[in-house]
């Protein structure tokens, strides 16, 4: 019969005590042991979840500074060629302004050196018709032989003078500078 002993298929009361030290062990791994594992683990599980989201959360508050960054940078680019064309259309008016005034300055020394001109030439006639007429007096004086009145002198003065702007007027082009 040490046949059937050692057959493991018959239940022996070794088994049964076994099985019931393992129910035992079972049900107290189950009582108190399973559930403060599954308490760490829906611990551990909800930490990874708040992670998770607050990862999330922080993707997209990065994503809307990444945003808010760039329509800053895009304004701000903006912002800069409006400065650049409100300074060159202020350097083209100031430009412009500094013509203009140029302009008129070269017009107003221009309009006065023609006037002095004008005066320079009326005096230089003047007197080259005072001086002619002085001339022509002595000369007349000479030929008649007797000395002419003051009066008469100066008529005769006065006409060579109105002869001589005359012809200068008539001759010079207005403005042109030309010589009688």
């Amino acid at each position: 019969m040490p046949i059937a002993d050692s057959n493991f298929l018959i239940p022996n009361s070794t088994l049964i005590v076994e099985l019931v030290a393992f129910l035992i062990v079972l049900g107290v791994i189950g009582k108190f042991v399973l559930p403060l594992l599954k308490e760490k683990l829906d611990e551990r599980a909800e930490l990874i979840r708040s992670e998770l989201a607050a990862a999330d959360e922080a993707k997209a508050d990065a994503t809307a500074a990444d945003e808010e960054r760039k329509a800053a940078l895009e304004e701000s680019r903006h912002q800069a060629r409006e400065i650049v064309a409100q300074a060159n259309r202020t350097a083209e008016q100031v430009r412009a302004d500094a013509q203009a005034n140029a302009q008129g300055e070269y017009e107003r020394i221009v309009g006065n050196a023609e006037l002095e001109v004008a005066l320079a030439r009326q005096r230089a006639v003047e007197q080259a018709a005072g001086r002619m007429g002085e001339m022509v007096l002595d000369v007349v004086e000479r030929i008649i032989g007797r000395e002419v009145s003051q009066e008469a002198h100066r008529d005769l003065i006065d006409e060579a003078v109105e002869a001589l702007s005359a012809d200068a007027a008539g001759s010079a082009p207005s403005g042109a500078g030309a010589q009688p």
